[in-house]
């Protein structure tokens, strides 16, 4: 996903435009690990939302039981914290 952080440098002004673009590249990412063989199972978004006056809040929709989301994020947080410390997927 992009590295620019929302609000940066290079942000763009439209919010559906940057969402519409981290989902693109996400599934740039995806076709290139598993090819054209797959399916999308569940998904789970968390969006940083900045309003105009530095508030930010933190958008987070999980189209499943709450016990499966809170499983797939503590599994997202395991692979980031490997990412973290060049341990890869």
């Amino acid at each position: 996903m992009s590295s620019t952080p929302a609000g940066g440098q290079g942000a763009q002004p439209d919010p559906r435009a940057k969402l519409m673009q981290e989902v693109a590249e996400e599934m740039d990412g995806i076709e290139a690990d598993f090819g054209d063989d797959y399916q999308i199972g569940r998904v789970i978004l968390v969006a940083e939302v900045i309003r105009p006056d530095g508030e930010v809040g933190l958008r987070v929709r999980a189209g499943q039981m709450p016990w499966v989301a809170v499983g797939m994020l503590r599994a997202a947080q395991k692979i980031i914290e490997r990412q973290m410390t060049g341990g890869g997927d």
